[in-house]
């Protein structure tokens, strides 16, 4: 086997086989040509990628490995690494677009000499491209050599997919595969602040890491004639190589400006003499090694020296003076940058120079750290001797939304928010919307603390939508617990066990009896996601299909039963015809049983019991895993396991009124408690 030929986990054979790990750890105990380890440990070996693809085929597991997990194998197992080796791609994808005939040449020769004729094409297309102080180095052929199997494949993909769908598809794996390495800012958040961005003819993301915002202003200004000029700076190396790949993959073969550079911004600016129509940018938080001792007489410092603790107002100062007179600042900050004392004087100026229009705050679960509520700062460069604006737009978005990750309604969310600042924008104010949106005085904020997160400065709402609102919800509360006796069950009596025979989900699924399906592969063309949560909730699918290449996502049908691998939980749910369409997300395994075979409620009131599940989960150190292959269920006839299926379809809806009669107590005794203590409730 070649030094450099691409390597292979159990995980990724379970994907490239579409079977879980532990069917991979069977195959390797039960067949002995099952090939051997080429490398990694003991207790996570790795395979040659080319000896498990001819095994899997031999024994007609697959009949040909779909291309797309091909060229991500190929591509996860690079021996320069994955960054290396995405580098590489995005290169070559580039060449791909931009010179397709010139690609066909070099295509039609030998690995070998592909290497040796590929660094002079690339650096044509580079070049030009990225300028000459950029983040993205051609390749030499030495460096090449072991990626010229990869480039051809992709090629391969990007002329089925497209060359930016093909780079996304693989940057998002990629990122996917390590999401503790990178601080990702979420499409929901990043299409948010582009929006409120406008539309620039040059923009600048100072922390850029891999271009999600970037490439957000660039999706959203795709209407105009000519996309902007895109600046990015990032001090990951790394990152910053990738996300010029990216956008100039998203930018088109026209003239468009993409610099990218490798350095902190904070440190070492690459763009001095930049006036940016927008800046855009999600800073790292609570950085104390920013450059506070080596930046103190720093001429971007106009609003006063940060604090050591304060490096946000370092990235809000820094936003600042790379803008034009006019020019928008959209930043991501933690909440405690609107409070914090040590801040307050530079949040102060900001304040009296006209400089800061408004805050927004998003819902916890927006974006990362996903716990707390982030804050949305919208600035504008003041034009010298101009007249600041007596009022700022503060905006509290917790009600407009469910809060949690995952669940958040960004449409609803999106047209609130940029609906409420552009009518502030023209105007300067707005129609006060107690709870949600507000123009405060200047003055007011100006303060011993100058703290504007927009919750302390917001009149309440009225209490749980006032006295008829919960009039309304006590109502509700009455019904349900009515309905929730008429479905209480009868009592019961004891009875012997009996002996039934048992089989097993796996044994059914070996037999045609159902279907077993993984959730989460795909990217879809609008379908709601199933998630684990919506599952775990009995709620209506909350989730959203990632940006991608279309591959297929699991779709449930009615009947089907949903089952939550993750957690050692006895929840299953029944598909009905409100979830049937929706896309199964990840962490969930569906079951799909022969109506003429298995009944589906059945089969749900059986797989909950808790000494099955028990017996069916695994344990690591930190989790508890569920093998639904080894759940028992009883072998019945059809009319038996039908009476079964109506006892637990009846447990089901009990369950469910049990939960409504929760949320609506709980939304009532709120709602007393709001009532009472801002006056619009009586005590009588």
């Amino acid at each position: 086997m070649s030094d450099n030929a691409t390597e292979v986990t159990a995980a990724g054979i379970a994907r490239l086989a579409g079977v879980g790990r532990a069917a991979v750890s069977n195959w390797r105990r039960r067949h002995p040509d099952f090939p051997k380890p080429v490398g990694g440990t003991e207790t996570s070996p790795s395979f040659a990628l080319t000896e498990v693809e001819q095994w899997l085929r031999d024994q007609g597991k697959i009949a040909e490995v779909p291309l797309r997990e091909r060229v991500w194998q190929q591509l996860s197992g690079h021996p320069a690494g994955a960054v290396q080796a995405l580098v590489h791609t995005g290169c070559a994808l580039l060449l791909v677009r931009d010179r397709p005939t010139a690609w066909l040449q070099l295509a039609a020769v030998s690995d070998e000499k592909l290497a040796f004729l590929l660094p002079p094409a690339l650096e044509e297309v580079l070049a030009p491209r990225f300028g000459p102080d950029r983040a993205v180095r051609t390749p030499g052929t030495p460096e090449l050599a072991s990626s010229v199997p990869l480039l051809r494949a992709a090629a391969e993909l990007a002329a089925e997919l497209g060359a930016r769908q093909t780079y996304e598809f693989l940057l998002g794996r990629h990122l996917e595969a390590n999401p503790r390495q990178h601080t990702l800012t979420p499409p929901g958040p990043a299409a948010l602040m582009a929006a409120l961005a406008g539309s620039p003819r040059t923009v600048l993301d100072p922390a850029c890491g891999t271009g999600t915002l970037l490439c957000a202003v660039v999706r959203t200004t795709a209407g105009t004639q000519e996309g902007p000029a895109v600046h990015g700076q990032e001090a990951d190396p790394d990152l910053a190589a990738l996300a010029a790949l990216r956008l100039a993959l998203r930018t088109g073969t026209g003239p468009a400006e993409v610099r990218v550079a490798a350095a902190d911004s904070l440190r070492a600016d690459a763009f001095p003499h930049l006036a940016a129509d927008a800046v855009i940018c999600h800073p790292p938080f609570n950085e104390r090694n920013w450059g506070h001792d080596e930046l103190a007489y720093d001429p971007r410092w106009e609003y006063g020296f940060p604090a050591r603790t304060e490096s946000e107002l370092a990235w809000v100062q820094h936003a600042l003076a790379r803008l034009r007179e006019g020019g928008t600042a959209v930043l991501l900050m933690p909440p405690a940058a609107a409070s914090r004392r040590s801040g307050r004087r530079i949040r102060a100026d900001l304040l009296r120079r006209g400089a800061l229009r408004a805050v927004v705050a998003l819902p916890a679960g927006a974006a990362p750290p996903y716990g707390i509520p982030l804050h949305l700062w919208v600035l504008r460069k003041p034009a010298p001797g101009g007249r600041p604006s007596h009022e700022m737009l503060l905006v509290d978005t917790a009600d407009l939304s469910a809060a949690g990750r995952d669940r958040l309604d960004w449409q609803a969310l999106h047209t609130a928010v940029l609906d409420t600042w552009q009518a502030f924008d023209r105007h300067g104010t707005v129609e006060e919307r107690p709870g949600v949106s507000r123009a405060v005085s200047v003055i007011e904020l100006l303060d011993d603390d100058v703290d504007f997160a927009p919750a302390r400065h917001l009149p309440p709402p009225a209490a749980g939508g006032g006295a008829a609102e919960l009039a309304g919800v006590r109502e509700r509360l009455a019904d349900t617990l009515r309905t929730t006796a008429e479905l209480t069950p009868p009592a019961v009596e004891s009875a012997e066990p009996p002996r039934w025979p048992t089989t097993t989900v796996g044994e059914l699924a070996r037999a045609g009896a159902l279907v077993l399906r993984a959730g989460g592969a795909g990217a879809g063309s609008g379908e709601p996601v199933l998630t684990e949560h919506d599952v775990l909730a009995a709620a209506a699918p909350s989730g959203t299909l990632p940006e991608g290449p279309a591959e297929t996502p699991v779709l449930v049908e009615e009947g089907d039963v949903v089952v939550p691998v993750l957690g050692g939980g006895s929840v299953v749910r029944v598909v009905d015809g409100a979830t049937a369409g929706a896309a199964l997300g990840r962490g969930l395994q569906l079951l799909r049983p022969d109506p003429a075979a298995v009944d589906p409620w059945f089969l749900a009131g059986f797989l909950r019991g808790t000494a099955n599940n028990r017996q069916a989960s695994s344990y690591a150190s930190t989790s508890t895993r569920l093998d639904v292959r080894r759940l028992q269920l009883p072998r019945l006839p059809l009319a038996d396991q039908r009476r079964y299926g109506e006892r637990f379809r009846a447990l089901a809806e009990f369950e469910a009124a049990l939960r409504r009669a929760g949320r609506l107590g709980e939304q009532l005794v709120q709602g007393m408690y709001d009532g009472l203590t801002d006056g619009t409730v009586r005590p009588e």
